[in-house]
C-alpha cells in the first residue's frame, strides 16, 4: 500500500512506523514538506524511493495513493484536509482537526460535500483499557453513567512551554492539545451528546518577567533553574525545548478545569495540570452509575469496579506493553490499514474530531469570557 504524507514530522513518522509494524507492505512513496533535504537525511536510504513535493496539490495529482497522512503543524490541519477530501483517499488526520471555529466550520462543510473516509488521531478511545471500560459500561454492571470525574495530570508539562507548543497561535492552546483526547473518550464512553460547557484556566507557574525569546543557554540562571535545558542535558534528563518557560512570551495555561453538560442531563468534570512531576502523574476517570462505579488510569493500566450495593470490588490489570498512547496508536494503525483495503469504517471519525475540537474551542471561549457556552456553531 502506497502512503502519501503531508508534513513529515515526528508524529507523522511515528504513525508511519506504527502502520509498517502492523503491515510491512505499507510504504511511503510521496512526501510534501517544506524541509525535504532534512527529511532525506533523517530517512537515509529509505528516501531513495520517495517522491518529494513542494505542495500537496502536485502530490495528489501525480501520485496513485492508498492513503494520506496529515502531520503538519496544527494550524494547517484544516487547510490540508480540505485539499485531500475531494480525492476520496482514506485520510489519517492528526488532531486537533482545526484550531478555530472558522476553520472547523469550513472542514465540516467540506466533508459534507466530499464525504471521504477519515480517521482522526484519537488513540485514547482505541486503547485496550478504554475498550474494556466500554464493555463494562455497556454490560449494565454499574448502571447507566450519570456522572464522570476525569483527570489528566501531565508529568512532561515542559513540552508546552519551552518548544513550539508554547505558540498558541499555532496550536490553539492546551484545551485543543490535550483535552481534545479526553473529551473524545468521555463522549465515547457515556454515549450522549455534549450540549453545554464551562471552563476556568490558571497560569500560576509558567510565567515571569524574563525577556521574550530568551533561551536557556543565554540565561544567567541556566545552572540553577529547575527547568533549564542546559542543566537537563548535564543531568541526562529529557529536554523539551530551548526557550525560557518563565519569560514574558511563554504561552499556555498550566492548569484548567471544565464542566460539561450532556443531552441526557448528566454532567462531567475534567481537570488538567501541567506542572506535576513523576508519580503525581495521572490520566483517567471515574464513571458512576447507580449500581456501581468504574474507574481507570492509563499510567497504571488498572481498572477498578466498585459495586454500590454489596462489598464487591473487582480489579483488572490490562498489562499493555505498547506504551505509544497506551496501545491506542497500534489499534488506530490497524483500523487505517483496513480502511485503505476497503474493509472497515473509521473507529474515530471526522465527526468525532469536529465535535471534540468544538468542545475545546468553546471551553477556551468560556475560560476567557467567564461564561457558559453552548456546544454549537455560531453560524451554519
Amino acid at each position: 500500500m502506497k502512503l502519501g504524507v503531508i508534513g513529515y514530522g515526528k508524529r507523522a513518522g511515528h504513525i508511519v512506523a506504527a502502520l509498517q509494524q502492523v503491515d510491512p507492505q505499507c510504504d511511503v512513496t510521496a512526501i510534501t514538506d517544506t524541509i525535504p533535504d532534512i527529511i532525506k537525511v533523517n530517512l537515509g536510504e529509505k528516501s531513495n524511493n520517495i517522491h518529494f513535493y513542494e505542495n500537496p496539490e502536485h502530490m495528489l495529482e501525480k501520485e496513485i495513493l492508498d492513503g494520506v497522512i496529515i502531520g503538519t503543524r496544527c494550524s494547517l490541519h484544516t487547510e490540508m484536509a480540505l485539499k485531500v477530501l475531494p480525492y476520496s483517499i482514506p485520510l489519517f488526520l492528526e488532531k486537533p482537526v482545526a484550531i478555530n471555529e472558522t476553520d472547523l466550520l469550513k472542514l465540516k462543510k467540506g466533508h459534507e460535500e466530499f464525504p471521504s473516509p477519515v480517521l482522526v488521531s484519537f488513540p485514547l478511545r482505541a486503547t485496550p483499557i478504554i475498550e474494556q471500560v466500554k464493555k463494562i459500561i455497556d454490560s449494565g454492571l454499574v448502571g447507566t453513567i450519570e456522572h464522570v470525574q476525569a483527570v489528566n495530570n501531565v508529568p512532561y508539562g515542559g513540552n508546552y512551554y519551552q518548544g513550539w507548543y508554547r505558540d498558541e497561535e499555532e496550536t490553539g492552546g492546551l484545551f485543543l492539545q490535550k483535552a481534545t483526547h479526553d473529551f473524545d473518550y468521555i463522549n465515547y464512553l457515556v454515549g450522549s451528546s455534549p450540549v453545554q460547557i464551562s471552563a476556568m484556566q490558571s497560569k500560576q507557574i509558567y510565567k515571569g518577567q524574563k525577556p521574550a525569546g530568551l533561551k536557556c543557554v543565554n540565561c544567567e540562571e541556566k545552572y540553577t533553574c529547575r527547568e533549564s535545558a542546559v542543566m537537563k542535558r548535564i543531568n541526562e534528563e529529557q529536554v523539551f525545548g530551548e526557550y525560557c518557560c518563565f519569560a514574558k512570551d511563554t504561552g499556555n495555561h498550566d492548569s484548567a478545569s471544565v464542566l460539561i453538560r450532556y443531552e441526557n442531563g448528566m454532567h462531567a468534570v475534567y481537570s488538567q495540570n501541567f506542572f506535576v512531576r513523576k508519580d503525581a502523574k495521572a490520566r483517567g476517570a471515574r464513571l458512576m452509575g447507580y449500581k456501581g462505579t468504574v474507574e481507570f488510569d492509563f499510567y497504571t493500566d488498572t481498572i477498578k469496579v466498585f459495586m454500590h450495593h454489596n462489598n464487591r470490588v473487582e480489579t483488572q490489570v490490562i498489562n499493555e506493553k505498547d506504551r505509544a498512547h497506551f496501545g491506542g496508536d497500534r489499534n488506530l494503525a490497524r483500523n487505517f490499514i483496513d480502511m485503505m483495503k476497503g474493509n472497515v469504517k473509521s473507529i474515530s471519525t471526522l465527526e468525532d474530531g469536529i465535535l471534540s475540537a468544538l468542545m475545546c474551542i468553546k471551553a477556551r471561549e468560556s475560560a476567557m469570557g467567564e461564561r457558559f457556552e453552548e456546544i454549537k456553531f455560531r453560524r451554519i
